[in-house]
């Protein structure tokens, strides 16, 4: 052929080569057009398949959530349950403890309470010589050739105090390392 423009078959073969070029952009457009349907299709799989996935992800954290809920109404069932257990037994408690004490006035023939009996009739604050002067008092009224003899206290009560609580506190200690 012929390269001079002016000629039929060199316009012929122009038009034929831009025919096929414009062919060959047009299939290049539905391939490309293919190519992102199919892009678009792989996509809408995988989001699918992530949403499939995060729902199995929910449900297991519902299922999770409420096993976690029915252990604490367990355990809290549990709590009633002992609480109760633990008021009918101190309600026990107190019954046998009420029929012990009249039981023990029943079988105690005398009417003397054990305030009477401990109390010396002079408060706690008295000093102790007025305590012992009343005691004997009492005693003279009681047998009258019973002399009233000086009855003294201990030199320093603080002190026998303080020394029972050192005492008590020590023992406290030994039973801890003993029984660590």
């Amino acid at each position: 052929m012929s390269e001079d423009p002016d000629k039929t078959g060199a316009v012929k073969a122009a038009k034929s080569d831009a025919s096929d070029a414009e062919s060959d952009a047009q299939a290049q457009r539905t391939e490309s057009h293919a190519r992102g349907v199919e892009l678009r299709e792989e996509i809408a799989i995988t989001d699918e398949r992530r949403a499939e996935e995060e729902k199995g992800k929910a449900q297991d954290a519902v299922a999770a959530a409420e096993k976690e809920e029915s252990k604490k109404e367990r355990k809290r069932r549990e709590a009633e349950e002992r609480k109760q257990a633990a008021a009918a037994e101190s309600e026990r408690a107190r019954e046998q403890a009420a029929n012990a004490a009249t039981q023990a006035q029943e079988s105690r023939g005398s009417t003397v309470s054990g305030a009477a009996v401990s109390s010396p009739g002079a408060g706690i604050g008295t000093d102790p010589k007025a305590a012992a002067a009343a005691a004997a008092g009492s005693r003279a009224q009681l047998d009258p050739q019973e002399t009233s003899a000086d009855v003294e206290g201990p030199p320093n009560p603080e002190r026998h105090l303080a020394a029972a609580f050192v005492g008590a506190f020590l023992f406290a200690r030994v039973l801890k390392r003993i029984t660590s």
